[in-house]
């Protein structure tokens, strides 16, 4: 039987015929109010216990997710040096390819200017063939028509 406050209050004992109250009955009372409270109390230990679990994993959630965050902002701090570590590659990379396309470029007018002077110098030799053949086909041409007086 589960005893309330107000059953406490409102008990009433029988009496006994010459005006007392019967032992049987306080003692059953008692023992009644004995094996409530015994429960109350395993009942509040035990909610206790409870509780004390809990604030003991609330404190264990608490530093899982302080740690979890330190790992997270660690990972973004390595995240954002590979980042600037990429990017710094990245234009040592374009900068180290626009030189040697400078020097590709440079080379390639270098060879252009050679060979445009080989051209200019086979195109002069190329002239004075030509005048010397036409001189010496006209020295022949007089020496065949009788002319020697060239």
């Amino acid at each position: 039987m589960k005893i309330t406050p107000i059953d406490i209050q409102q008990q009433q004992f029988k009496g006994k015929l010459w005006g007392g109250i019967d032992p049987e009955d306080v003692d059953a009372f008692l023992q009644t109010v004995a094996s409530e409270m015994e429960n109350l109390v395993r009942e509040n230990n035990e909610l206790k216990e409870q509780q004390a679990r809990h604030n003991r994993e609330m404190l264990e959630v608490a530093e899982k997710e302080k740690e979890l965050r330190e790992v997270m902002l660690a990972a973004q701090r390595v995240i954002e040096e590979m980042k600037a570590t990429a990017q710094k590659e990245a234009t040592l990379i374009v900068g180290e390819a626009e030189l040697k396309a400078e020097r590709i470029v440079a080379d390639s007018e270098r060879r252009l200017g050679e060979l445009k002077a080989r051209i200019e110098d086979v195109s002069r030799q190329k002239v004075q063939f030509e005048m010397s053949l036409k001189s010496l086909l006209e020295s022949h041409a007089r020496m065949l028509s009788g002319d020697e007086s060239a």
